[in-house]
């Protein structure tokens, strides 16, 4: 295949791959501040390990989807606010688009944390709308389910920042010096008590007072340190994606379609019975 990333395809590989299968991967992203690294580098981690699971159960990716919830973040002015809400809404209306288009089995990931808030109420409302299961994958769960001997240190995260880069082959948009450092504490650290009482930053709202207070990062000497680091991280999201099976992933999904039907059978007053689907489709 010379490329799995729908919008560098010919139509005519589209409509050759769906000929054979259905799997379509869309990392969600943002553009946001994010100390020394540029502001799209939680899109940028998004879409390189997209890319990975894409090639393990023969899947494409959808990339060019930046402009989302950023969260406490938008104190920056660099950063991109889109209110949950736009966000679902604009998210359902792509995701139905890659339905009627043949893409059956969708997955929805991000490494951004406040991303739930979107992806999670979209995929819910997609199944009582259409009948059809799609998937969210939260990238920082994954990481903290099965990759915690991977993420000894915040310089685990800074490595797979810049190998995500260099897997989309975009390595020279790191810089080479920030003056940034991951040892400060958050200005807002004090009131963790009350960020902790709900899923990430779905607590309560608030943005971060100092540009150091998301993502204080390395610094990045020079090229060869920035190789090295990326290598590192590009090591990490490979081992990643290699722990999660996504063959089993796509496989599992294909089979919940399945039990939903006989769910719907014996229950046709829900919301996803065949006729809604039908006219979905």
């Amino acid at each position: 295949m010379r490329t799995r990333i729908l919008p560098k395809m010919l139509n005519d590989e589209v409509e050759q791959y769906l000929r054979e299968n259905d799997i379509i991967i869309v990392p969600v992203g943002t553009v946001e501040m994010h100390g020394g690294f540029p502001l799209d580098s939680e899109t940028t981690i998004s879409e390189a390990y997209a890319l990975k699971m894409a090639e393990a159960c023969d899947g494409l990716i959808l990339t060019g989807l930046p402009y989302f919830y950023a969260g406490a973040t938008a104190s920056g002015r660099g950063t991109v606010q889109v209110s949950i809400r736009e966000g679902i809404d604009y998210l359902g209306a792509i995701a139905k688009s890659l339905l009627r288009q043949g893409f059956q089995r969708q997955i929805y990931i991000s490494f951004h944390g406040p991303a739930h808030m979107t992806c999670s109420p979209m995929v819910r409302d997609f199944f009582d709308e259409t009948g059809v299961p799609i998937l969210y994958i939260d990238l920082s769960m994954q990481m903290m389910k099965n990759g915690r001997d991977l993420f000894q240190s915040m310089d685990s995260f800074h490595a797979i920042t810049v190998g995500a880069y260099q897997i989309m082959g975009r390595l020279a948009d790191i810089p080479l010096t920030t003056e940034y450092t991951h040892t400060q504490k958050q200005s807002c650290s004090r009131f963790d008590d009350i960020f902790g009482l709900a899923y990430q930053s779905a607590a309560i709202g608030y943005c971060f007072a100092e540009k150091t207070d998301h993502m204080s990062t390395t610094a990045i000497p020079d090229e060869a340190f920035r190789e090295k680091l990326a290598g590192e991280g590009a090591a990490i999201i490979e081992k990643m994606v290699e722990r999660m099976d996504m063959r089993h992933i796509t496989e599992e999904m294909r089979a919940l379609a399945d039990y939903n039907r006989e769910v719907e059978e014996k229950c046709p007053w829900m919301p996803s019975g065949f006729n809604r689907k039908k006219s979905v489709r």
